[in-house]
């Protein structure tokens, strides 16, 4: 698989630009995936701020993560704002029966796939090399364009789980 994404991204948008990553715990089909691109196009379209339309993306990246992207230079994203993209986020999942808010599971690209592991099972792929200091781990807590595009696939010591395990059992 090809992971490579940045050509993808609107250039036109800031790099301080707002990002939220949604991943869902398994892999779109082609007829959700163009269900969900249309869904995305519309949201868009139509998403505003007090009135005001955001100048925003919207990405369905490798078949599992869905990417919202905000231009606050042009306008504030306000509470409001957020609240109807994660109802749109809510439609999906409930429309496609998927999960798209598991904060604990963490998807590394291994054998060229998007593979996700419990973060509960962390230290246990780490020692039994499933994973290691190496294997490329997607950061969705990125926050803006800028690290969407330098920071979110990274290397696991390049990242925050570096900190999740421990080197008893083997060398990070």
């Amino acid at each position: 698989m090809n992971f490579s994404y940045k050509h993808l991204l609107d250039n036109n948008f800031n790099p301080d630009s707002r990002v939220w990553v949604y991943q869902c715990n398994r892999l779109f089909n082609i007829d959700e995936a163009l269900s969900i691109d249309e869904m995305l196009k519309e949201f868009i379209s139509k998403w505003d701020s007090h009135g005001t339309p955001v100048k925003g993306a919207a990405y369905l990246l490798f078949g599992k993560f869905i990417i919202l992207m905000a231009d606050e230079t042009a306008t504030a994203v306000g509470g409001c704002s957020t609240d109807s993209s994660v109802r749109l986020i809510k439609d999906i999942e409930q429309r496609f029966g998927v999960n798209m808010f598991d904060r604990t599971s963490l998807a590394f690209i291994i054998k060229d796939k998007v593979q996700l592991l419990p973060l509960s099972q962390l230290q246990y792929a780490f020692d039994n090399g499933f994973i290691d200091r190496y294997t490329l781990y997607f950061n969705n807590l990125v926050q803006t364009k800028d690290d969407l595009e330098n920071k979110w696939i990274v290397p696991v010591k390049d990242s925050w789980l570096v900190n999740k395990i421990s080197l008893t059992k083997s060398v990070l």
